[in-house]
């Protein structure tokens, strides 16, 4: 594993520089996490664009996924972002083929941090977003001040929970029947993992 750092200049309208944006890449034999672009648009409307996917994230996550989406979701993260990085392209070969994010908890929850992902289906079963989550962890841990990470999986989901695993995280609650998704009413699995001393 490898941690880069890289730095971008942001001009207001006046030509004036007004703000050096810093990001992180992180680099492993198989794929690197990094920022996400404009660039990336195409790619990520292509793997996002997929029933399997939206039928296991939020409906905040639509379906049919459409270029424009992407275009409005690279624009939201780029727009807010935020130092420490707290949401990656998941990169192969030079293509955007899935996102991992952190979303910051707040008031009496702020030591925490809820994660999201998804990959695209051609790069299913070969182990990388299991590689993927632990990076993401470790990157955590060393660079926010948090203790606990975790995340919610739909009962219809039993992949994404031998991701988290094999990614060290334990079965911490199961919510009975407090998620709706395609009308169908279902529990919701809460994995965690705690920063160890």
């Amino acid at each position: 594993m490898l941690f880069l750092l890289g730095y971008n200049y942001f001009y207001d309208s006046n030509k004036n520089l007004s703000t050096i944006f810093f990001f992180m890449i992180i680099r492993s034999h198989d794929f690197s996490l990094r920022p996400v672009t404009e660039n990336d648009k195409h790619t990520l409307a292509h793997f996002a664009n997929n029933e399997k996917i939206y039928n296991n994230v939020r409906d905040i996550f639509p379906f049919p996924y459409s270029v424009n989406d992407a275009e409005n979701f690279i624009k939201s993260i780029t727009e807010n972002s935020q130092s420490p990085q707290t949401h990656f392209a998941i990169d192969i070969e030079g293509e955007a083929v899935g996102m991992i994010g952190l979303h910051q908890k707040s008031d009496v929850y702020r030591k925490n941090l809820e994660l999201g992902y998804w990959l695209g289906e051609p790069f299913w079963n070969k182990g990388i977003i299991s590689e993927v989550v632990k990076l993401l962890v470790q990157y955590t841990f060393s660079n926010f001040d948090v203790h606990r990470i975790y995340a919610g999986v739909f009962q219809s989901n039993p992949a994404s929970m031998r991701v988290l695993e094999k990614s060290g995280f334990k079965l911490e609650a199961v919510l009975k029947n407090s998620v709706i998704k395609n009308n169908i009413i279902m529990d919701e699995c809460i994995y965690s993992i705690l920063k160890t001393k």
